[in-house]
């Protein structure tokens, strides 16, 4: 898939982004990792809200790009998206996040009781480092979009 092929395909818009827009997801990030880290929530809810940490970080860096991802099917649009922004050296991290996806879409519509304190646990690693890695990536290569 290509940019050109999801523009065609009405997945994507172009879009450009602003410092503004990424503070206030940087925002909603922190807020939902540190959610996610709270004890005595369950780990359905802190699954959902790390997967959610990682989704607005993943929607920063296709803004960056130049998109904005629209339409159904947008969380998974999001995750093909993210390799095209960053490169195949993510491959491994959008799989993981895209299986994360779906067992995030149990969670929120179908079924209680599906992630484990362990699944919940490592995506929050997950969501951290990756964090760490799309902060860098901006740092890198939109020098203008960082704080």
């Amino acid at each position: 898939m290509s940019w050109q092929q999801l523009l065609a395909a009405n997945r994507v818009r172009n879009h450009t982004t602003s410092r503004q827009e990424l503070t206030d997801l940087r925002a909603v990030i922190a807020r939902d990792l540190q959610d996610a880290a709270l004890a005595g929530l369950s780990a359905d809810r802190r699954f959902a809200t790390a997967y959610n940490a990682v989704l607005q970080l993943t929607k920063m860096v296709i803004a960056c790009a130049g998109y904005r991802v629209v339409g159904q099917g947008h969380h998974q649009t999001a995750f093909e998206a993210l390799e095209l922004a960053m490169g195949s050296g993510i491959a491994n991290s959008s799989a993981y996040f895209d299986t994360c996806r779906r067992k995030r879409n149990l969670v929120e519509y179908d079924m209680a009781n599906v992630a484990t304190d362990t699944e919940a646990d490592e995506l929050l690693r997950q969501a951290r480092q990756f964090g760490q890695l799309v902060e860098a990536w901006i740092a890198q290569n939109h020098p203008t979009l960082v704080p």
